[in-house]
């Protein structure tokens, strides 16, 4: 097999975490409203002592998004003592676990374990697929492949919202609805398994083990940045410096504040756009700007297809125009489709027109363009960048731990507020994107092709 096709494969195959993470992110939204119906009684029993049902509901759906947090807050450690391929092996099981026991749950209790164990999967696949790719690819092919994650996350949003639109068309009882729409999971979960057996170890990771002949077989196969395996693991090995205490070295020094503080800001503007607000409750908010019940879903398969379209046409230049010029087109367009759903509902209330129902319609497909088009492309590629290779897994974890977090808040506060004014909502999203595009102007630095071992010239970060 050519090197390029097997480097393919193989982040490919990593990439398809990214799939499972995208359905699980997005499988929810179809069914939010049938746990509000079924699980209502519970919610008004647990606010007699604390919260309200928003709050509860808010809570349950968010289960999976505590699990990611978990998830990427322990990823990087099991990554770098047993390996990226083996962390990855387990997630495969963990999804075929999680999605059948969400779709058998038996009551809110198992079903929110069921849904946090999904998460974990999902917050872990966020720090170790892109991490994998990162360090198996050489730098001029490094932003697409890693960007292949994304592009698979969307494609498994897509999926997740072409397929509850299908389950809900099959006239099913309510009951079975929506646990098929979570249990149907089970299948990609398991293809995402077995093909972990046909890919290597990454040879970064095995050159902070010594084990430099395996190292050298996989980068013969995958390609290498310095035209010989040999120089390529010299750089490697220059990089980590043969230091034996690598694994103990501090993430939180002096000289690395700097990729530090870029994981954390670019991780906190992502979620500040609102990203997971849509993805969650696409169908609601269309119910919300008058759309009927089964219009509100097919509006959010095509929310779900915009967003595969503008993540492929990013996939395509992001090695090519960089991140730091993606981002600044995303964050205007942000901007722009944020402001005017705002304006809508301000605008329009509870009493939707035509009118005001195309505008929140075309606003968001502006929105989901724009994330596609910028963060969403991005963020996993940049964040996977910056850090050195001795620290790379707790730097990755550290990004996607922060991008969880926001992510949980968003998506767990959002049926309060937006129960009371949802232009206040989109009006405190694009407000946050000013700051993100300000912050891309003054503060990101340009990471295109620029090799993992310079990397920590270019940031200056110094042993």
């Amino acid at each position: 097999m050519p090197k390029n096709t097997y480097l393919f494969f193989c982040a490919l195959a990593a990439a398809l975490g990214g799939l499972l993470f995208g359905f699980d992110t997005a499988v929810i939204s179809g069914a939010e409203q049938a746990l509000k119906n079924i699980y209502t009684p519970q919610y008004e029993s647990l606010a007699l002592h604390f919260g309200s049902i928003n709050f509860w509901h808010g809570f349950l759906v968010a289960s999976a998004l505590i699990g990611t947090i978990i998830g990427a807050l322990v990823a990087g450690q099991f990554a770098d003592r047993y390996g990226r391929r083996a962390i990855l092996r387990w997630l495969g099981i963990i999804f075929i676990v999680s999605a059948v026991g969400s779709g058998l749950a038996w009551g809110m209790w198992s079903f929110f374990w069921f849904r946090l164990l999904a998460g974990l999967g999902v917050g872990a696949a966020s720090v170790v697929a892109p991490m994998y790719i990162a360090e198996i690819s050489p730098a001029h092919l490094r932003g697409r492949l890693v960007a292949m994650t994304q592009f698979n996350i969307v494609s498994g949003i897509l999926l997740a919202f072409l397929s509850n639109y299908i389950i809900a068309g099959l006239n099913l009882s309510p009951d079975a609805t929506w646990r098929w729409m979570f249990a149907i999971a089970a299948f990609p979960s398991v293809l995402f398994f077995v093909l972990l057996y046909f890919v290597p170890r990454s040879p970064r990771w095995l050159m902070t083990r010594n084990l430099r002949d395996e190292a050298a077989a996989a980068l013969k196969k995958l390609g290498t940045d310095h035209g010989s395996v040999a120089e390529e693991l010299n750089a490697i090995a220059a990089s980590l410096k043969q230091d034996v205490n690598v694994a103990e070295e501090p993430l939180f020094q002096r000289r690395y504040a700097r990729p530090i503080l870029l994981a954390f800001a670019i991780a906190m503007f992502n979620q500040l756009s609102g990203i997971n607000a849509l993805m969650y409750f696409a169908p609601r908010i269309f119910e919300m700007a008058g759309f009927a019940k089964e219009g509100a879903l097919l509006s959010s398969v095509g929310v779900g297809a915009m967003n595969l379209v503008f993540t492929m046409a990013a996939l395509v230049i992001i090695d090519h125009f960089g991140r730091r010029k993606l981002m600044l087109v995303g964050s205007v367009g942000y901007i722009i489709s944020l402001s005017a759903t705002a304006w809508a509902f301000y605008k329009y209330g509870t009493s939707f027109s035509g009118v005001g129902s195309q505008v929140v319609l075309w606003s968001l497909f502006l929105f989901i363009a724009s994330h596609a088009f910028g963060q969403g492309a991005v963020i996993l590629a940049f964040i996977s960048e910056i850090f050195p290779n001795r620290l790379r897994a707790r730097g990755q974890a550290l990004g996607l731990t922060t991008h969880w977090v926001m992510a949980a808040a968003i998506s767990w506060t959002f049926p309060m507020f937006a129960e009371s004014s949802g232009g206040n909502t989109f009006a405190f999203y694009a407000l946050c994107m000013v700051g993100q595009l300000v912050w891309v102007l003054v503060v990101m630095p340009e990471t295109k092709g620029v090799p993992l071992e310079e990397m920590e010239k270019q940031l200056g970060i110094t042993r």
